[in-house]
């Protein structure tokens, strides 16, 4: 039996080292234990700034941390993009994957159509010989 690859597969193989890290960073990101720890560290991050009785490094209005959410925003877009590009490729090998499916399923059906009908013609056949027979058999 051949072992062949399904749309998935076939797609993951086809992924290169970048492809693989955008789609990495684009779930790290997408969910909700980065938006904890990320909620957590700019609630640290003002807090300290704001009560820092010795060092401020980063005074109110915290232009440092917009920085660096300017920074993420502008390196996350592009790989978020990159991985929705792949999802839409994805998507487009699985619906031509179903559409052959399809194809094949339709064609097995048609052929299986034509085979009943051609069973129920016999039947037919073999019923109406059956009772011309009959009709031409002397009743006794």
């Amino acid at each position: 039996m051949e072992n062949q690859k399904n749309w998935h597969a076939k797609h993951h193989d086809s992924l290169n080292l970048g492809g693989r890290i955008a789609d990495a960073v684009a779930k790290g990101m997408g969910s909700w234990k980065f938006i904890i720890i990320q909620t957590v560290l700019v609630i640290l991050w003002m807090g300290l700034n704001a009560i820092g009785f010795i060092y401020h490094w980063d005074v109110y209005p915290f232009i440092l941390l917009n920085l660096l959410f300017s920074t993420q925003a502008a390196y996350a877009a592009p790989i978020i993009m990159m991985a929705q590009n792949r999802q839409n490729e994805r998507d487009r090998l699985h619906a031509e994957a179903d559409y052959k499916t399809n194809k094949d399923a339709k064609h097995e059906i048609e052929t299986l159509s034509i085979m009943l009908k051609s069973i129920e013609v016999e039947k037919l056949d073999k019923l109406i010989e059956m009772m011309k027979e009959m009709r031409n058999k002397p009743t006794v």
